[in-house]
């Protein structure tokens, strides 16, 4: 028993060791000092917490409750040292956790799984693009399959699941992907423990679900939208296929040059006849119910996936017609839940892979570990920050003066509005990389911002309604009427980066801040509407997600108590 329990550890300590260099390698720069800004991922050092990152603003919850989460976490931990915290853990959980899955296997197959799952285009290309909620939601998938599996076992509920499903859906995809995969794994014909686990799915998802809710009347998305944020090929390789490899995403700037020639070839015919190998073996040693599980999230995600590739203009009758509908237009975003099944068979075909390639053992202790390796070797993309597309910077001192002057010296309430009012930013000091307007998240109030998209030459309206009435109260004759204009809107606050391209026009107010950052207060901003309602809706909801993590500590008492 003891030498199994040191060979055991062992084994993990391996699994633990490779997946860690891996994160290392693929993050490199990004764990420099300051913090990581790209595309989506807009980190400050103290996120305040507001109306918006609460579900009860005016924009739609795409934030919640991701946001809501940082905010009090960076109260705790510094916002650089937690952002390092949570792109490291991402990475490593999402690795171990595919070993986890496999743990029947032997070492050489746990270390591919690490591989695979860890160094793959979805994970790099997710991490480009700024979806930590996403990468995290995946990471989490392996470890509520294995949770389940134990549940089912058992017939006891594994208390690490009040963590994970609360943890896995920090975003709406995310909480969908988590929450299918429990109920697909974990739901059996016992009623109290099917009621049990669609109930902890349930909480898990409900800040999202309940504010998305509320704003069913403007959850609904351009219909231009389905063309172009669908599953895309990659060079040569049609989506269909890419989407084999967890590849396909739809911006055509994060995705490495290796999957577009030839290495993305060879890696998608090596995955997939790993994959082919490994099916039968795989299928044999894998409880039926857990395999049919594995099967359908694979089958959804793919589907999903697909669909908006197959059928755009279908995909944008449905996103502009049905509220929440939206959620599933990023299409590769899907193929989070074809990860576990993709692993599982490459996993089990490296023993017949391996005995395929060479017949005789001295030559298999040689073609074990370039298979383990190869997976990221045909990736070179996802070397040091995708190359240095990620790194790390500090925010320039005309933030740090932004903030601390509106703490000082603003006197009147109202929300902020950040001009130009566009989205994206690409800060010299943030070496010309794209990247969220970082002011209003960093600035300390509830805010207005633009959710206007451009893509590929294509502008997608927001939904935000607030948005058209600050861009209408812009468009006044003078400074004063736009004053007058914004301020009856309750905005109270006008930032101006002077170093952002596009039209920022001149708003009346008294200037508490000149230079880089231009800060104007409004006199007398007209209080916001913020309803009675929301707030008592949401409260349930958050209650909900919290009583996860109490109800995960009550059962540890009770079970260390009935132990003792």
């Amino acid at each position: 028993m003891v030498r199994h329990l040191r060979e055991s550890a062992r084994v993990d300590g391996w699994v633990i060791l490779w997946s860690v260099v891996l994160a290392v390698l693929m993050l490199g720069p990004a764990l420099a000092r300051g913090f990581v800004l790209t595309y989506d991922m807009v980190w400050v050092p103290d996120l305040a917490l507001r109306a918006d990152f609460l579900g009860v603003g005016s924009s739609l919850p795409r934030a919640v409750p991701s946001d809501a989460v940082v905010a009090l976490l960076d109260e705790v931990v510094p916002g650089e040292l937690l952002q390092k915290l949570v792109l490291l853990g991402a990475l490593v959980g999402a690795g171990t956790g595919a070993a986890r899955l496999l743990r029947d296997l032997p070492l050489s197959g746990r270390l591919l799984a690490v591989t695979v799952f860890q160094w793959n285009p979805l994970v790099l290309e997710r991490l480009h693009i700024g979806h930590w909620p996403v990468l995290i939601g995946y990471a989490a998938l392996p470890w509520i399959i294995v949770s389940a599996r134990t549940w089912v076992r058992s017939g006891r509920a594994p208390l690490a699941l009040c963590l994970l499903l609360p943890l896995a859906s920090l975003s709406a995809s995310a909480g969908v992907a988590a929450g299918l995969a429990l109920v697909l794994a974990g739901v059996t014909r016992r009623p109290a423990q099917a009621l049990a686990v669609v109930a902890l799915a349930v909480a898990a998802n409900a800040p999202w679900f309940v504010a998305g809710l509320l704003h069913a009347g403007n959850a609904t998305t351009a219909g231009a939208g389905a063309q172009a944020f669908a599953l895309s090929g990659e060079g040569s390789i049609p989506a269909p296929v890419a989407a084999l490899t967890l590849g396909g995403i739809w911006n055509s700037e994060v995705v490495p040059d290796s999957r577009a020639g030839l290495l993305g070839w060879i890696a998608t015919v090596v995955l997939l006849a790993l994959a082919a190998a490994g099916a039968r073996r795989w299928w044999q040693r894998t409880e039926r119910r857990e395999a049919v599980a594995l099967l359908a999230l694979w089958g959804t995600g793919y589907l999903l996936a697909v669909a908006t590739w197959l059928a755009p203009d279908a995909a944008g009758w449905l996103f502009s017609t049905v509220p929440g509908a939206g959620l599933f237009r990023d299409g590769a975003r899907s193929l989070v839940l074809c990860g576990p099944l993709l692993v599982s068979l490459v996993a089990h075909g490296l023993e017949p892979g391996v005995r395929l390639i060479a017949p005789d053992p001295g030559s298999r202790r040689v073609f074990t570990p370039v298979l383990v390796v190869l997976p990221a070797v045909l990736l070179p993309g996802a070397l040091l920050g995708a190359g240095g597309s990620i790194g790390a910077v500090d925010y320039p001192d005309s933030y740090v003066a932004a903030r601390t002057t509106l703490a000082r010296e603003a006197t009147a309430g109202g929300d902020l509005v950040s001009l130009p009012l566009s989205s994206y930013r690409r800060p010299s000091w943030n070496a010309d990389r794209k990247v969220l307007d970082p002011v209003w998240r960093y600035l300390p109030r509830d805010y207005v911002a633009s959710d206007e998209l451009v893509v590929a030459g294509v502008t997608l309206p927001g939904e935000d309604p607030r948005v058209t009435q600050v861009r209408a109260a812009l468009d006044r004759a003078t400074p004063k009427a736009r004053a007058a204009a914004l301020a009856a809107l309750g905005v109270g606050v006008v930032v101006t980066d002077t170093t952002a391209a596009g039209p920022a026009p001149e708003v009346a107010g008294r200037r508490l801040l000149d230079g880089d950052l231009v800060v104007v207060e409004l006199a007398d901003p007209a209080p916001v509407d913020r309803r009675t309602g929301w707030y008592v809706a949401m409260g349930a909801a958050w209650a909900a997600y919290v009583g996860c993590l109490v109800v995960g500590g009550w059962l540890a008492v009770v079970r260390r108590t009935r132990a003792r």
